[in-house]
C-alpha cells in the first residue's frame, strides 16, 4: 500500500471529519500548531458551539490556510446574528495566537475582507538575529494573505491597534486606500484615507497599477527545469506586484511536513514597507500554523539583470529560521 505523504493525509482528514473538534483531535500528532476547541470557546464566547464548531474546522484545514471562505462567513453571521465587523472584530484574539514574535513578545492580530465576502488572518512574524526590518506586521501579513489567494481586492481592515504608519502607507497601494474601512475594538470605525491625509502614493510616481488589480506576467526560467519547487516560485513572481522596480520575483518553500508555500513580491511607492517574497511566502507558512523550522528547502525565481535583487535577503531570512534548509535562485526572463 502507498504511503500518503502528512500533506495527502492532512487533506484527507480534512474531508473525512465534518467537526471541527474531531479535526483537531486528529490532527495533533501532525506537528503543527492545531487550534483547540477549548481556545476558540475562551477566546470567542459570543459565538454558539455551531459556529466555534465550523470556525475551529475551517482554521484547521490545511487547504485554507488562513482565510475563512465568504460562504461560511455568512453562515456564521447568520446564526449569532453578528455583523461583519463584529465578527473580524471578535476574532483578532484567535489570529493573535498565530503571531511568531520572539523578539517584541508583542501579538498584534489582523483581519482584512476581501471584496469576494472572504476574510484573511494576519499577524506579525519577526526574524531573531536580524534587522527589524524584515519583521512582517499583522496587517501586511493579512494583505499578503488575501493577495497569494487571489482576492480581488479590499474593503475593510480589523487590527489590534491603530495601524502604524508603516502599514498605512503599505496599505496606499489599495486601487481604494482613501475609503478602506479600519475598524479597532473599543474605536468608532475610520478610513485609511482619514488616517492617513496628505498621502504618497503610487500617482505620485505616475503609476497607474494597483494592488490585487495588476495583470499576470508571462515568465519563464532563463534555464529550463523541471524543478517543481522552480515551478511554483516561477508561478509567483508572475503574479507578483512589482510597478516600480519592475523587478518581479517569487518564492516557494516547502515544509517537513510535505506542504509547499508560495510567496510573491509586493511593492510600496515609499519602497520600505515592501514585502519580499521570501516574508509573504513565510506569512502563508505561519498562517498555515507551521513553524518556521519547518521549511526543508526554498526557491527563489527572480529577473536576470533586475534592478534589484531579493537573494540576499532570502539567504538571510532561511538562515536565521531555518539554517539546514537548501535555498536555491533561479532566473527568469518576461516571454516575447
Amino acid at each position: 500500500m502507498r504511503k500518503l505523504s502528512r500533506r495527502s493525509a492532512l487533506s484527507m482528514m480534512a474531508m473525512a471529519y465534518p467537526t471541527g473538534v474531531a479535526m483537531a483531535r486528529e490532527l495533533k500528532a501532525s506537528g503543527n500548531t492545531i487550534l483547540e476547541a477549548a481556545t476558540v470557546r475562551k477566546l470567542m464566547p459570543r459565538l454558539g458551539p455551531r459556529s466555534q464548531d465550523r470556525l475551529l474546522r475551517i482554521l484547521n484545514n490545511p487547504s485554507e490556510r488562513g482565510k475563512i471562505p465568504a460562504a461560511d462567513v455568512g453562515s456564521i453571521l447568520e446564526w449569532d446574528h453578528r455583523t461583519v465587523d463584529d465578527f473580524m472584530v471578535d476574532l483578532l484574539p484567535i489570529v493573535q495566537t498565530y503571531s511568531f514574535s520572539p523578539l517584541s513578545r508583542y501579538r498584534v492580530g489582523a483581519v482584512v475582507r476581501g471584496t469576494s465576502g472572504s476574510l484573511y488572518l494576519g499577524t506579525n512574524i519577526e526574524v531573531p538575529g536580524q534587522i527589524l526590518g524584515f519583521a512582517v506586521h499583522g496587517e501586511q501579513c493579512a494583505v499578503a494573505n488575501a493577495f497569494t489567494h487571489g482576492e480581488g481586492g479590499l474593503t475593510s481592515l480589523a487590527v489590534t491597534a491603530a495601524p502604524c504608519g508603516h502599514c498605512r502607507q503599505f496599505l496606499n497601494e489599495l486601487s481604494n486606500s482613501a475609503d478602506l474601512k479600519i475598524v479597532v475594538k473599543g474605536k468608532a470605525p475610520t478610513t485609511l484615507g482619514a488616517l492617513l491625509p496628505a498621502s504618497f502614493g503610487p500617482s505620485d510616481l505616475k503609476v497607474t497599477e494597483r494592488l490585487f488589480k495588476g495583470k499576470k506576467v508571462d515568465l519563464r526560467l532563463t534555464m529550463p527545469s523541471s524543478d517543481e519547487l522552480g515551478g511554483l516560485a516561477l508561478e509567483a513572481a508572475s503574479r507578483a506586484y512589482a510597478p516600480y522596480t519592475k523587478a518581479l520575483s517569487g518564492v516557494a518553500l516547502i515544509s517537513s511536513s510535505g506542504a509547499s508555500y508560495q510567496g510573491s513580491y509586493i511593492e510600496s511607492a515609499a519602497y520600505n514597507p515592501s514585502l519580499s517574497p521570501m516574508q509573504t511566502a513565510l506569512a502563508c507558512l505561519i498562517l498555515s500554523s507551521e513553524r518556521p523550522s519547518h521549511i526543508t528547502s526554498v526557491v527563489l525565481v527572480e529577473l536576470e539583470n533586475a534592478s534589484i535583487s531579493q537573494w540576499s535577503a532570502t539567504q538571510a531570512v532561511v538562515e536565521s529560521l531555518a539554517p539546514d534548509a537548501r535555498v536555491r535562485r533561479l532566473t527568469a526572463r518576461q516571454k516575447p
